[in-house]
C-alpha cells in the first residue's frame, strides 16, 4: 500500500453507531483555494455549498443481502449477493470460503443454489426458485450487509435495516449503502430547498467496484469491478451548467462514467486514480476512509484535480487530531474548490 494512502487511525475513532439525530454527526469543510478547513455539523451544511449548487445523491436502496448457507457434509459458509449483478436466470455474489463449479449451498433445505462459474471472484449461480421471489427470500433469512468493524456490536437487525439505509433510498440492490448520504434527513433538505439548492438523483448498486481492495492490475488498467449504474434524463438536465455537488464516491464513479462515456445507464468499471480528468464534479461530500480503498484514491484524485495544497492524507491527518470519527457510520467531509 502506498505511503501516501496510508494513515494510523485509532480504534476510538471507528464509528460502531450511527449519530442521532443522522445530521448531527461533524462536518469538516475543506476550502481546496483558500487552503482552508472549518468545522462545523452536518445539519448545516447548506450554508456551505456555492450558489448554483445542484446536489446528486444515490438512490440505490441496501437489502439484507447477507446469507447464511451450508453445503451437505462441510462448514457452513456466508454467502453475498450482488443484487445489482443478478439477472432473471443468474444469481451472483461472492462466497467465504472455496466453492467449485457444480456445487450445491442451501440456503434453507428448499431453497438451493448450485454453482455455475467459480472462475472469478463473483460467483454465478442458478437457483432452484424464481429469481423474481429473491428480493423476498432476502429480506426473510437475509442478515444487512455491514462491515466487518462493526459487526460486532450488538446492533439488532431491525435497527440496521433502518439506520444503514439513506432517508430517500427507493431502488432495491446495493450491497452497502452509500455512506455519504446517511447524514441527511427532512431537515437538512428543508435547508437546501430554502438555499435554492436542488435534489437530484442517480441509481449506482453498490458492489466490490466500491468496497473491494485495489490490485495492481486495477492501476495498470485504470479499471475496475463493474457496478450498474443508470442516471435519469431529467438529473442530467437539472445539473447543466450548475456546480455539481456529489454526495458520495458512488455518484462521482456514476457521473464521470457518463462524463466519459456520454451512456446514462449501463456498468461502470471506472477506476478513478491520481491525474484522472474529472469532467462533471465540481464539489464533492464524503465520508472519511480506509486506508488503500479506492475511495480513498479517488477523493485524493479529486482533491489533485482542484489543485489542493494538501494531500488527502493530511486532511485526515487533522481529522484524526480533532477526534472525527470514522467510516462507514462516522462524520463527513465537504471538498469545495
Amino acid at each position: 500500500m502506498e505511503t501516501l494512502y496510508r494513515y494510523n487511525l485509532p480504534e476510538n475513532l471507528i464509528a460502531k453507531k450511527p449519530a442521532s439525530p443522522r445530521d448531527s454527526s461533524r462536518l469538516l469543510i475543506y476550502e481546496v483555494e483558500k487552503d482552508k478547513i472549518t468545522i462545523d455539523t452536518f445539519k448545516n451544511i447548506a450554508k456551505y455549498l456555492p450558489v448554483n449548487s445542484a446536489l446528486v445523491m444515490n438512490e440505490s436502496k441496501v437489502l439484507p443481502v447477507r446469507l447464511k448457507c451450508y453445503q451437505a457434509g462441510n462448514e457452513d459458509l456466508e454467502l453475498l449477493v450482488l443484487l445489482g449483478e443478478c439477472d432473471k436466470y443468474i444469481l451472483k455474489g461472492i462466497v467465504s470460503r472455496r466453492l467449485h463449479n457444480g456445487d450445491e449451498i442451501f440456503i434453507e433445505p428448499d431453497l438451493k443454489l448450485k454453482v455455475l462459474d467459480a472462475s472469478y471472484k463473483v460467483y454465478k449461480f442458478e437457483a432452484n426458485f424464481p429469481m423474481k421471489d429473491l428480493e423476498k427470500i432476502l429480506k426473510r433469512y437475509g442478515t444487512t450487509p455491514i462491515p466487518k468493524y462493526i459487526e460486532h456490536e450488538n446492533l439488532s437487525e431491525d435497527f440496521l435495516r433502518k439506520k444503514y439505509q439513506t432517508v430517500f433510498a427507493k431502488n432495491p440492490g446495493s450491497a452497502a449503502a452509500p455512506t455519504a448520504s446517511l447524514h441527511f434527513t427532512p431537515r437538512v433538505f428543508k435547508s437546501l430547498e430554502l438555499a435554492g439548492i436542488s435534489r437530484n438523483f442517480v441509481t449506482l448498486h453498490v458492489g466490490l467496484g466500491t468496497f473491494a481492495p485495489v490490485l495492481p492490475e486495477h492501476r495498470e488498467s485504470g479499471k475496475f469491478y463493474e457496478e450498474t449504474y443508470e442516471i435519469p434524463q431529467s438529473t442530467l438536465k437539472n445539473i447543466e451548467g450548475k456546480n455539481v455537488v456529489a454526495v458520495g464516491t458512488t455518484v462521482v464513479r456514476t457521473l464521470e462514467t457518463y462524463g466519459k462515456t456520454r451512456v446514462p445507464a449501463g456498468k461502470s468499471d471506472l477506476f478513478i486514480q491520481q491525474y484522472f480528468k474529472f469532467r462533471m464534479v465540481d464539489t464533492l461530500i464524503t465520508n472519511f476512509h480506509l486506508p488503500g480503498s479506492s475511495l480513498m484514491m479517488l477523493v485524493e484524485a479529486f482533491l489533485h484535480s482542484k489543485g489542493s495544497k494538501r494531500h488527502l492524507k493530511e486532511i485526515y491527518e487533522f481529522a484524526i487530531s480533532e477526534k472525527f470519527r470514522f467510516y462507514s457510520f462516522g462524520d463527513s467531509m465537504l471538498i469545495l474548490p
